[in-house]
């Protein structure tokens, strides 16, 4: 039986297929075209959709099974990683320069032959040219609206790593991450994950597996459990805002 056809999105109507109807090959992929408007995004997120396509792609929307999630305060981390936190030699923050951490990663273009277990969030992602200039600019709305938030490692005053996601009732939905110095992005993780466990967080989506996220502690769940566990999220959570540390 031969797979149903995609379904193009009408970017006036914000409206997205079954997640049901993905297909298993590729994994998830569920439906082309719409927009990437911060209401478009919104949208799929809290259904559990993800935007993932190249320049000069159609839009295309993913929602995979099964899905990797990490659950705050089970995150593996490293003695080495510890150590490099006690020394000091790096400082970490919350949402000060959204826009230099989404356009480091933007530019990493890692090549998959080449990627170090550093470079693994999302395993099939890491060629960063899915980040559009147009998925920045709404990331970028998205951040001054207070639903994406980005994490920043620093060496004195210069940038050496960080993250970004998406917020949503208390699940995180991370994107991307880069480093110039080794171990940078786990760091960067590191604290996000304690932070998102002072604030009563109950989910973060790591969308797609990779043997690191299994050493960093994530694991696979069936789409239709990641689903409960996203509605149950969603339930409640903090006002959109800039974030600043609490731990």
């Amino acid at each position: 039986m031969s797979p149903r056809p995609l379904k193009w999105l009408d970017p006036a109507v914000i409206e997205f297929p079954p997640l049901e109807s993905a297909l298993r090959d590729p994994n998830g992929l569920l439906a082309l075209g719409g927009d990437i408007s911060p209401a478009w995004l919104l949208a799929a997120y809290r259904r559990g959709i993800f935007p993932w396509y190249e320049e000069g792609q159609p839009i295309l929307w993913w929602s995979p099974d099964p899905r990797m999630v990490l659950l705050p305060g089970t995150m593996h981390v490293s003695r080495s990683l510890r150590r490099l936190a006690r020394r000091g030699r790096y400082r970490v923050t919350f949402d000060t320069c959204f826009h230099q951490v989404i356009a480091a990663c933007a530019s990493r273009a890692v090549r998959r032959d080449t990627a170090s277990a550093d470079d693994s969030l999302y395993s099939i992602r890491r060629q960063a040219t899915w980040i559009t200039r147009g998925l920045q600019a709404s990331f970028q709305r998205l951040h001054a609206l207070g639903h994406a938030h980005s994490v920043e490692v620093w060496e004195g005053e210069c940038l050496v790593g960080g993250l970004y996601g998406l917020a949503l009732g208390r699940a995180f939905f991370g994107e991307s991450m880069f480093y110039r110095r080794p171990d940078a992005s786990k760091l960067a993780l590191w604290h996000l994950e304690r932070e998102l466990q002072a604030r009563n967080y109950g989910l973060i989506d790591c969308q797609i597996a990779s043997p690191h996220l299994f050493s960093l502690g994530a694991r696979e769940v069936p789409r239709h459990r990641f689903q409960h566990m996203l509605r149950e999220s969603l339930e409640d959570g903090p006002a959109p805002g800039l974030w600043t540390i609490l731990d």
